[in-house]
Formats: C-alpha cells, structure tokens, sequence
C-alpha cells in the first residue's frame, strides 16, 4: 500500500449534518453529503479555520483542472445546485497518493525527509508541541496539564487536526531545529472571515477564489509540490503564490511517529517552508484596521468584542487616508451577492482565530453575525454603518476621559499625572466599558437589519438611543463606585453638568429613551 490511513476514506473530519448529528467523515464523503452537512463541527477555532481552507484549495485545484476559466456565473450555479461533486472525486484520485497520513514519500502535510535529516533523525518531541491549546516546553497551560516526559497518545484524526490548525496559526519565534527561529503561520494573530451558507457547499461557493492568473500550474497546494527538502527548510521566507499556496503552507516541518496501534505520541519537529510577508498579497481571510503605522490586522483583544472592528471587516469604500481593508472572502460573497439576487436577507459571517504576543498564545475565539447582505454589495450601507459604529466608538472615547478626570477628583493629588494615570487604571478594571458596549451590542442585530432595510433614519435614532442608554448606565456605575465621601459626592455634582452635555453633544435624548434614562440619573 506504501502508506497508512488515507484521508479520502477515513473518518476524520468532525461535520454537522441537516439532522443536527455530529459525524467524522473521509474527503469524499465530505464532498458527496456537501449540500446535507449544515457546516464543519471542529471545536477548536484554530483548526476549524484550517480546515475550511484546506477543502478550498481541493475545490479550486478541482474546479480549476476541470474547467480552467470558470466564472463568477459558475460560482452562482454551484452555490444554488450544488458543488461539481465528480469534479472534487475525480481530483481526489488523480491525487490520492499524496493524501496519506503515514507515507514514506509523501505523508500529508508533513516533511519525509526529518526521518533522515541528521538533526532530526534521532530526535522527537511530544505531539503536544503542534498543539496550540496545550502545555509543552515553556508555553503556559491553556487547556490542560500534560507534561513532556509523559505525552499521551491521540488518534490519527486528531493528529491531522491538530497540524492543520498549528500550520495556519502558529506564531513566529523560537525553532532550533535547522534554524534559530523561524516566520510565523500564515493566520499567525489574526481573526479569521469566514462568510457561510446554509450548507458546507454553500459556504465552499461563498469565499471560493478567483481563477489563477498565471494558469492552472501557477498556485499549487502542498500536495502537488516536490515535497521540501532540509535546503528549503533552511532557506530564506518564500512569498506565496496564492491562496492555495497559504491555506497549505507548512510553516513549520512536522512528522508523525505512528505508534504499532496507528495512533501518535510522538513526532519529529524542525523549522518550515518559511512564509514572507507581502503587504500588496495579504491573506484571503484576513481584515485590516487602520494604525499608526499603517494597516493592522484585526485580531481578538482582550475586553474587545469583534463587532467594534465591523467597519473595516465589512467591505465599503475608505477614506483616502485610510488604510482599513476587508477581508477578500467577503468581497467574493459580495461577488454572488451582485451576480444573482439571492433569497437570503441575511450573510452569516464567522470570526474565529487565535490571538497571540509574538511566541505567547493568549486567547483563541469564535464569532458569529448574522449581516444583511446589502452590507456586503452596498457601498452606500457600508458607509452607513461605518459611520455609526464611528459614533459609538467616539462617545466612549469622550466618556472615559470624563470619567478619568472625576475618578481623579476623588483621590490625593488630583492634578497630578500620575493620579490621572491611577485613575484611569481603576476606570479599565471597573465596569464602564462593559455596561457601555454591552448596551451597544443588544443594539446591534436591530441596527444592522434597518441600515440592510435601507431605512438609515430609523437606524440612526434606534442606535443612538441605545448609546445614550448605555453612557448614562455606564456613568452611574462609576458615580455610584465613588462613594458616598464629601470628595466622590463634590466630584460627582462637578461632572455631571459635563456629562450632560456630552450626551447632548453626541447623542441628543428623543422620547423614546426618556423614560429609561431617568431611571438612572
């Protein structure tokens, strides 16, 4: 046979059919059943990502050998009627030998030649040290408490899921191993768009990517490359040709050791086919805010919620000295969008990722909205909600500093700047960001639905209401934390003609929040 565990045929990929049953099931079952599996069922953000990437380059390189200049009139029909299963199959089999797990020549996603490479040969690492939510060498503990002298053995299936996960969102820093360091995934601290469908082919039609310019041999998967060679893990950062070249770059140089029973302990490990940065070629599924130094990727903050950055998720038009740009899977659904009017009102957009401080893995998340889909291909509403969530974000900024300024009255030296710089430490460990977007956030579902309704007046006065409710809750939690001293009761009389009129400023009351409003003042 030459390899062991196949990945067209077993079961290892986690999906949720229409009957709500959760089922692992090979590559061309996965492809068969498209259109009845409502979606991927991994639980782990960072490997969830990976795989819907994964089984994007499978249809493109498919879709591309079959019908090489497909169009966005293709893409309609497949979203509609279904993926060209027999496309998929026929590529699968043209390709089966490249995917097995154990193989070796080509295990999948792996590197053959650590098995010989004299830095590697006689040395292994626990399967923990691909794992992003595990504890091995001096990553602290997330999600559990294995050790490095006594690693546990997964399944085949978690294996690949594992890698899969690890290759895209690894942080750079620290190899050792063929290399000092090395460059980080290709979704390295990034919050990963993911724009879905009512089924897997759905989402699969959805965030599909153009046809390469340079031909059917110009973006290659990992799977139809030579495989990497110790030169070319030692060698300098290669841009990527495409997608296809980023959703299955080996960033790091992983191969697993199976165990007699087919399951894995253990695994060689040494530096990857190093990814270069290119600001003109960012990746697919990544957005981008604008910074100081130019555009930043949107990734999970702590305190943060993910709908604050919508502006620069949601495709629109910038100003010109912005540097904010949308992921391109949303600009290919806003594509279908245009090209055929869809039933659906609403696009559901999943958000998912890890976020991490260079080699420090802090939090991984996942989001969901439901957007209108005029959001998508309406430049008009984009700009609208860009301006909305600009407001609310601009209320905050003015509340805090007020805020700040009155906590300080209450404390020695109120002048002082290091009273100031107290003052607002104690403000971001109280609740006032909190209460402020949580009264936001409950706005949001309704916001968003009147803006796709083209009813932008109704939008406004609904979400400016919702932010005048949430200052005004927001303040009375700070005034009431104050106290009840001579000094909180002076500062609070002080600020609050200012606050007032900041509310006035921003946010004017209409009758409709009267009534809630005096509830807190």
């Amino acid at each position: 046979m030459g390899g062991a565990y196949s990945l067209l045929t077993e079961p290892w990929l986690p999906v949720r059919l229409a009957d709500g049953r959760v089922v692992s099931l090979g590559l061309v079952e996965v492809f068969e059943r498209s259109a009845e599996i409502v979606a991927l069922a991994e639980t782990s953000p960072p490997s969830l990502v990976a795989q819907y990437r994964l089984l994007l380059a499978i249809l493109h390189r498919a879709v591309t050998k079959k019908f090489e200049r497909w169009q966005v009139a293709d893409r309609v029909r497949w979203y509609r009627e279904g993926l060209p299963v027999d496309a998929v199959i026929e590529y699968l089999e043209s390709w089966r030998d490249r995917f097995w797990l154990f193989h070796p020549e080509h295990p999948f996603m792996q590197v053959a030649a650590l098995e010989h490479a004299e830095a590697t040969r006689d040395k292994t690492k626990p399967w923990t040290q691909i794992s992003l939510g595990s504890a091995n060498g001096n990553t602290p503990v997330v999600f559990d408490h294995a050790v490095d002298s006594a690693p546990s053995v997964i399944t085949p299936a978690s294996a690949l899921n594992t890698l899969l996960g690890f290759l895209q969102f690894t942080p750079g820093g620290l190899v050792k191993t063929l290399r000092s360091a090395d460059k980080a995934g290709a979704l390295a601290n990034t919050a990963a768009v993911i724009p879905v469908g009512w089924n897997l082919a759905q989402t699969l039609a959805l965030c599909l990517h153009r046809p390469s310019q340079g031909g059917a041999q110009d973006d290659l998967p990992s799977w139809e490359r030579e495989p990497l060679s110790v030169a070319q893990l030692s060698g300098d950062p290669v841009y990527a040709s495409g997608p296809n070249d980023r959703y299955t770059r080996q960033s790091r140089a992983v191969l697993f050791v199976a165990e007699d029973d087919g399951n894995v302990r253990v695994l060689r490990f040494a530096a990857g086919y190093p990814l270069a940065d290119d600001e003109n070629a960012p990746d697919p599924m990544a957005s981008f805010r604008s910074g100081g130094n130019g555009p930043v990727r949107i990734s999970f903050h702590e305190g943060r919620a993910m709908w604050r950055d919508l502006p620069a998720i949601v495709p629109g038009p910038r100003a010109e000295n912005e540097t904010s740009r949308s992921a391109a899977v949303l600009n290919h659904a806003a594509t279908l969008h245009e090209a055929d009017s869809f039933d659906a009102v609403l696009q559901p957009v999943l958000i998912a990722g890890l976020a991490s401080d260079q080699a420090k893995l802090l939090r991984w998340r996942l989001e969901q909205f439901r957007l209108p889909a005029n959001l998508l291909a309406d430049a008009q509403c984009a700009i609208y909600l860009q301006t909305l969530v600009a407001e609310a974000e601009t209320l905050f900024r003015d509340l805090r500093w007020l805020a700040t300024r009155m906590l300080a009255q209450t404390l020695p030296d109120p002048s002082s700047a290091d009273t100031r710089k107290r003052a607002q430490a104690l403000l971001g460990a109280g609740p006032l960001t909190s209460v402020y977007f949580a009264a936001a956030e409950r706005a949001l579902p309704e916001m968003t639905a009147r803006i796709g309704e083209y009813d932008f007046d109704a939008a406004g006065r609904q979400w400016r209401d919702a932010l005048r409710e949430g200052a005004t809750s927001a303040w009375h939690s700070v005034t009431v934390g104050l106290g009840s001293t001579p000094r909180a009761l002076r500062a609070e009389a002080q600020f609050h003609r200012r606050f007032r009129g900041l509310l006035n400023k921003y946010v004017p009351q209409t009758s409709n929040d009267a009534s809630s409003e005096a509830q807190h003042v």
